[in-house]
């Protein structure tokens, strides 16, 4: 049931955030992955159901990515944080990148359920995974923001200015895996292996 509720919330809040949004043409590319993870998890959950704990680890970044695709990440009306941390630059992609790293728990948690790893190696797959996606998503930013050129090219790109927006983008994945391997190291205990 409470799963039943994560995809329904989603789906809903996704609907509402795709209306009126900022620049379609970003919306677009930003939403895709969303859509292709979510349909991917509704189509396969009879073969395979997560823990909740799992799904709403997948489901939350997915969700702050949603609302930064419908304002373009550095648009998104996150002034407050900035304020008090005395930012000048918005940090609401970052911190999306960060929660990237809480899909650690779900990979670890299929590969030791399909018994194809044990408990660490598959929570380190699953940074070592997270780490490798950071990185080809970089690279497909980066690739459209040269096609697509013009402000949607560097709205989708994100870097606000910051010529080590990529590397530090890749960086927050990756202590957010490091995270996400706390989270999974935990769910784990008492299960062996």
């Amino acid at each position: 049931m409470a799963v039943t509720v994560i995809f329904v919330v989603y789906a809903v809040l996704f609907t509402l955030l795709g209306w009126q949004v900022a620049d379609r043409t970003v919306w677009y590319a930003e939403v895709t992955p969303l859509i292709v993870v979510y349909l991917a998890l509704l189509l396969t959950m009879h073969r395979f159901r997560f823990s909740v704990l799992s799904y709403l680890c997948m489901f939350i970044p997915l969700l702050w990515h949603t609302v930064g695709a419908h304002y373009t990440f550095s648009l998104v009306p996150f002034d407050w944080v900035m304020q008090w941390f005395g930012l000048e630059r918005n940090p609401y992609d970052r911190i999306g990148h960060f929660m990237v790293g809480l899909f650690v728990v779900p990979v670890a948690e299929f590969l030791q359920a399909r018994q194809l790893a044990t408990r660490m190696t598959a929570i380190l797959f699953g940074v070592f995974a997270v780490g490798t996606v950071a990185a080809i998503y970089e690279i497909i930013e980066w690739v459209y923001a040269v096609l697509e050129g013009g402000e949607s090219g560097i709205s989708f790109l994100g870097a606000q200015g910051d010529i080590w927006d990529a590397q530090k983008d890749m960086l927050a994945d990756l202590l957010g895996a490091l995270a996400g391997a706390l989270l999974a190291g935990w769910q784990g205990r008492g299960k062996g292996q």
